[in-house]
Parts: structure tokens; C-alpha cells; sequence
């Protein structure tokens, strides 16, 4: 009931906004088309992590491999051509510094999540492999998200291959991990999930749900854009209150005429009005 107000203004906007709001430990307090699909953008990034981890933790890989920087990649349709990614500007350009070199996958893991780089995500992607990323959406749960293929994969996209979320997806990846650093879960090792909680904490994208909470608090976020598509999922870590995990979604019915500042300001505002009923979750 307390969101009652909130839905009537997002039943009021050009958007398709949908949301999953809980206890880590309870059936969610709000949720708003929690398993309506959406364009996943950089969210997705949520679940090559845990599938490089549980390689890692697996031995399949080491944190210390030195991966090839090469700016080509095999499509998910077959015998389409290679593709490449663009150099954008806002995407961490110390990825594309390394161009013709290598980089250690633990090197690539952070600056997929904590600087959001595309390129180190399609660079662990080839590592891990679409199937791994698949087995984590089905480990945590989720019913409908789907990473089909890498970034800017536009051969893929083209035969409807594509990468898609849900609120309530998002969110069950992240609880899963925060319950799976305090007790052996299906995502990772405790370890791992612990290290990988730590990333999250410390991306520099936090101009939506992190911008919406008091300074210091603690989140364990990951968010992703694109024109007209703002989405962000986070663990809040209240000092007076238990976790909670937040995923909101927001797909534009006008992408061509909506500024991303309106979106970011608009998921800043739910993590507000979720942090204010914080002792009333659950």
C-alpha cells in the first residue's frame, strides 16, 4: 500500500516502468509488471560475472589468464560475419588502451562492471560462453531473461537474437548473491560471491538508484542504457535496517524523445521512496 501514490504517477508517464522491491529473506513489499521482458543493456554484464566466477572457482579458468585484446567476435547467428564494438565515448578508454595486447580476467571482470566497459564484456564472454551465462539465469531462478548475444551483435539482433530482463529476474540474481556471501547457494562459493559483491559496490555509474540513497550508503548495484532504456538492480545495505534488493526497469514509449536524465531521475526517485520505508519492508 505504501507505493499506492507512486504507481498512479508511473501509470501517468510514456513508459513501460516495471519493478521487484524485497527483504532479502521475504516475499517482495512492491512490485510493479515484475516479469515484463525488456531490452537488458548492460545489466546483463550481472551474469557473465557469475559465470566467469563459477569457471573460476571451478578451475576452468584463473584470475590471472592473460586474455588477447582483440576487437572481434563471432556472432550468435551462424555464418554471420565477425563484428567489433565501437569505441563510445563514455566507456572506459584504459580496455581500449590495450588493444593488440592482453589483459588478466580479473582485470577485465572490474572494468566490465565497475567502468561498465563493452569491450571486456564481449572479451569474457568469449571466454565463458553463452550456455555458462544461461546456466546462471536458470541457477537464480529467473524465468524470462535471456543473454543470447554480445554487444552490438547487430547480425544477431537482426534474426531476433537478442539480450532481455525482467525486474523480478534482476532481482533474483542479486539476492542470490547476497544470500550466497553469507551461505553456500546455487550461484557461487561464498567467496566468490562475497568478491563479486565488492565489484558491484564499487561501480562508478551511480546516477540512478545509488543517487536516490543518503552519501554512504551502501549498494551493491549494476545498471545499463541505452536511447530511451534505463534499467538498475542493487542490494541496499541500510545502517538501521536490513538488505533489501530494488531492480527497476524503464523502457520509453518515445525513446526518440526521452532524455536519459528524465529516466535516471525518475529510478533515483523510487530508491528514495524505498530507502524512507526501509523498516517497513517485508
Amino acid at each position: 500500500m505504501i507505493f499506492v501514490g507512486l504507481d498512479a504517477h508511473l501509470d501517468r508517464i510514456p513508459a513501460t516502468v516495471s519493478a521487484y522491491l524485497a527483504r532479502l529473506d521475504a516475499a517482495p513489499t512492491w512490485t510493479r509488471h515484475p516479469d515484463t521482458t525488456h531490452y537488458a543493456a548492460s545489466t546483463m554484464k550481472v551474469a557473465v560475472l557469475v559465470a566467469l566466477y563459477r569457471d573460476l572457482a571451478a578451475g576452468r579458468l584463473a584470475h590471472d589468464t592473460a586474455v588477447p585484446v582483440r576487437n572481434e567476435f563471432d556472432s550468435a547467428q551462424p555464418g554471420a560475419a565477425r563484428f567489433a564494438c565501437t569505441r563510445p565515448a563514455r566507456n572506459d578508454d584504459d580496455v581500449w588502451d590495450r588493444l593488440g595486447g592482453t589483459a588478466p580476467l580479473r582485470w577485465l571482470a572490474e572494468r566490465m562492471i565497475v567502468r561498465s566497459s563493452n569491450l571486456a564484456t564481449n572479451l569474457l564472454l568469449k571466454q565463458v560462453g553463452l550456455p555458462a551465462v544461461a546456466d546462471v539465469w536458470a541457477r537464480a531462478g529467473a524465468r524470462h531473461s535471456v543473454t543470447g548475444r554480445g554487444i552490438e551483435d547487430f547480425a544477431a539482433r537482426t534474426v531476433g537474437i537478442t539480450n532481455l530482463v525482467t525486474a523480478a529476474d534482476l532481482a533474483a540474481l542479486l539476492r542470490g548473491l547476497a544470500l550466497g556471501a553469507t551461505r553456500p547457494g546455487p550461484l557461487a562459493t561464498p567467496e566468490s560471491c562475497a568478491a563479486m559483491l565488492d565489484l558491484l559496490v564499487a561501480q562508478e555509474h551511480r546516477e540512478d538508484l545509488a543517487a536516490g540513497l543518503p552519501a554512504g550508503t551502501r549498494i551493491a548495484h549494476k545498471n545499463g542504457w541505452v536511447r530511451g532504456v534505463r534499467h538498475s538492480v542493487g542490494v541496499v545495505y541500510p545502517a538501521d535496517a536490513p538488505p533489501y534488493v530494488l531492480a527497476v526497469c524503464s523502457t520509453s514509449d518515445r525513446p526518440d524523445h526521452s532524455p536519459d536524465e528524465v529516466a535516471r531521475q525518475l529510478l533515483a526517485d523510487i530508491s528514495a521512496r524505498a530507502f524512507a520505508h526501509r523498516h517497513q519492508l517485508g
